[in-house]
């Protein structure tokens, strides 16, 4: 493999790309007909023009994406280097990836990719010195590889597999079970299972977890409101699973199960919103035994991660925000008779278990700090990592010695260590492939300050040598919700930006989990507006420092993250230069008319909550906040399977925002097929979108990447 050279100063790329391509002329935009569709909330009348866009099954919307299309791909397909950008990631994208193994019977397994095949395949081979064999090949689902695996669940002794597939990115998936001996298949395939895992009990049936599925036109966007927990009994017909929990008579929106490794507890959560959940046991060892409530509200987080005999291990965050380990007998698991095992640190925890001990995964803000400790709570060491960055893993079967992590950060490719448990030394198992040289580059901590002086994290990542000259291309991203922590993470993509002089900034906004609990609330309900001011203040400080201006500043952000990139381009369009809102939950009055979006008034509040709470998002909401402006450059991403932050949201705020733009910058949308939220999508997909996002950039920062190639 030819090593990779680095030949662009971000001087010189600046230097002579200013005006070097010819402005691009878009096409007309569309000019669909607006509808006098006006809701009432607490007095005041809101008009929703294209409330008709919703419908994404309808002929009229059909039209709409096709239009909106030609018009994005007749601009993209203008951009000069926009091929060029496309061969360089194939280049970057063609090595060889691999998944962390992990053992299922007498076999280990362990994914692979060569390079640009679609889906990674799952191989599995005998011990550590087996001939591999490919076990499923994700590639023969479908023709076009947009079926993916999307998880796969092993019995005890490893002898069936169930596993799941995503048909076209949708969250609603089919399973299949095999018997790995010779991959026969068992039984018939399941269909329209949805947030569902896979919970053996022996080798008899396992438990999985579904809606009703919506009526026919409505099957991706339609409200998805009542779970349910199923148990599968091998060769009998998905229409007598029997119901275990949920439904009429315990509705909740979100049931999780699993079954302890000793296969002697069910395990349930219980939830109507993403923050917080019910728990609940059955001891499966006595025939008949009842379901019993562990914690009977929503409050807190709480889930059995092992047991010893009866005794429970319980992660929480019940009067600990940063999240501990309690111990409980199963006989009176209830709260008031928890004891602190590991307790709450001013570091988030997080918690897996394997080879009989308990590892701890602290958050120092937003990086990895791993401590391993004995099941009785003793501290054993702590684990010396490669450097900063973010590690997962460590979880094992109990009997094991050994297990595996993964280890990355903005400027670590992910590498995969085997951890030798006794002795606690971890060695490289595979490195990653891809042509990057680390020494080349530098990735540092900043903290600034927010509207309202919190003090908030942000790693920066560049080329040695940068010059700080206010000129340099930047991307700033951020997501800031669901508790969801932004650590550090490798991405090839991202190699496009900075070899060509180029910075990445990831800003740690509240509405996040990296300083626990108190740093999400910060930034829900009526706090929301926390999470857009710390994001404009990460662009001030990249701008007051000189890392870049104005004119060469990018905001993204997907999903939770598309909505804030909006919320933020909408109150202000002079921040920066170019504006990659993805998957966005965009209409912030309508967000739980669909799917499961209900469920996210934890963090949001709804319109029909109060009129303070409606007047709020009202006002915030960027679908409604467009107004006649000089907009940034605006590439607005989403999918026609994406039943989980559905397409109307971005095809809504599209067309209102190109409605809106009183400037000269392009506001285009791109329509992804056969594609869904994000997971499972195909590596031609993913380069295609990726290749847009930088030919986008660059062009209407007046750059040209790769010029002197």
């Amino acid at each position: 493999m030819k090593p990779l050279r680095y030949t662009f100063l971000a001087a010189v790329l600046v230097g002579a790309a200013a005006h070097a391509q010819a402005p691009i002329k878009t096409l007309p935009y569309p000019q669909p007909r607006k509808v006098d569709t006006v809701t009432t909330y607490f007095g005041t009348k809101v008009p929703d023009p294209y409330r008709w866009l919703e419908n994404d099954q309808a002929p009229d919307t059909k039209s709409w994406v096709q239009d909106e299309n030609k018009v994005t791909q007749n601009y993209l397909s203008q951009i000069p280097f926009r091929e060029t950008i496309r061969k360089r990631l194939e280049t970057l994208w063609n090595y060889e990836k691999y998944g962390a193994p992990f053992k299922e019977g007498k076999y280990t397994y362990f994914s692979k990719n060569t390079g640009l095949q679609s889906q990674s395949v799952l191989y599995r081979q005998l011990g550590a010195t087996g001939t591999p064999e490919v076990f499923l090949d994700p590639n023969q689902f479908s023709k076009d590889g947009t079926t993916s695996l999307a998880g796969i669940n092993f019995t005890k002794d490893g002898s069936l597999a169930a596993y799941q597939i995503s048909e076209g990115g949708s969250d609603w998936r089919k399973v299949i079970v095999l018997n790995t001996a010779n991959k026969a298949l068992v039984g018939d395939t399941l269909k329209d299972v949805k947030f569902s895992g896979l919970a053996w009990r022996g080798n008899d049936g396992f438990y999985y977890s579904s809606y009703d599925k919506p009526k026919a036109g409505s099957q991706l966007a339609g409200k998805t409101q009542i779970h349910k927990l199923y148990y599968h009994k091998l060769n009998t017909p998905q229409s007598s699973d029997k119901l275990i929990f949920g439904g009429e008579k315990t509705p909740r929106r979100y049931i999780s199960a699993s079954v302890t490794e000793d296969q002697r507890f069910l395990v349930i959560t219980g939830a109507n919103t993403t923050t917080g959940n019910e728990l609940y046991i059955q001891d499966l060892s006595k025939p008949n035994s009842p379901i019993v409530q562990v914690v009977d509200n929503e409050k807190n987080e709480a889930d059995v991660i092992d047991n010893v005999g009866s005794k429970l291990y319980i992660f929480t965050n019940l009067n600990a925000p940063n999240n501990k380990v309690v111990t409980v007998d199963a006989a009176n698991p209830k709260p008031a008779n928890w004891k602190d095992l590991i307790p709450e640190t001013q570091n988030v925890l997080s918690a897996t278990t394997g080879g009989g001990k308990i590892f701890a995964n602290y958050l120092k803000d937003a990086t990895s700090l791993i401590e391993q400790y004995d099941m009785n709570g003793k501290k054993e060491r702590s684990i010396t990592l490669p450097s900063v960055g973010t590690a997962g893993g460590f979880g094992t079967k109990k009997e094991e010695k050994e297990t595996y992590y993964v280890f990355t950060s903005y400027i670590y490719p992910p590498t995969i260590f085997k951890y030798d448990i006794a002795t606690g030394k971890s060695t490289v198992f595979k490195k990653a492939g891809v042509q990057f040289d680390p020494s080349k580059f530098e990735s540092k901590q900043v903290f600034y300050n927010s509207k309202d002086g919190t003090r908030v994290p942000m790693i920066i990542t560049y080329k040695k040598g940068t010059v700080l000259n206010g000129k340099n291309p930047t991307l700033l991203y951020a997501y800031g919700g669901f508790n969801s922590s932004s650590t550090p993470g490798f991405s090839t993509s991202n190699i496009v930006l900075l070899e060509n002089g180029g910075i990445y900034a990831v800003a740690n906004i509240r509405g996040g989990g990296e300083y626990g609990e108190k740093w999400h609330l910060a930034g829900t309900k009526l706090q929301k507006q926390n999470v857009f001011d710390d994001f404009i203040a990460a662009a001030e400080y990249l701008k007051a420092n000189k890392y870049t201006d104005t004119d060469h500043l990018a905001i993204s952000g997907a999903s939770n993250g598309g909505l804030l990139v909006g919320a933020t381009m909408t109150q202000r369009p002079d921040l920066c230069k170019v504006a990659f809102p993805a998957v966005g939950v965009m209409d912030m009055l309508r967000y739980n008319q669909f799917t499961a979006g209900a469920g996210w008034a934890y963090d949001y509040g709804t319109a029909q909550d109060s009129p303070e709470m409606f007047q709020y998002l009202y006002k915030y909401s960027p679908y409604h906040a467009i107004k006649p402006a000089s907009y940034p450059a605006t590439l607005v991403t989403t999918a026609d399977h994406d039943d989980r932050v559905v397409p109307a949201h971005s095809f809504k705020f599209g067309q209102r925002l190109q409605d809106a733009q009183q400037g000269p910058a392009p506001v285009l949308i791109r329509i992804e097929t056969k594609a869904g939220h994000g997971a499972g999508r195909s590596t031609a997909q993913v380069i295609g979108e990726q290749t847009d996002k930088w030919a986008f950039m660059f062009q209407n920062m007046g750059m040209v990447p790769y010029q002197n190639n």
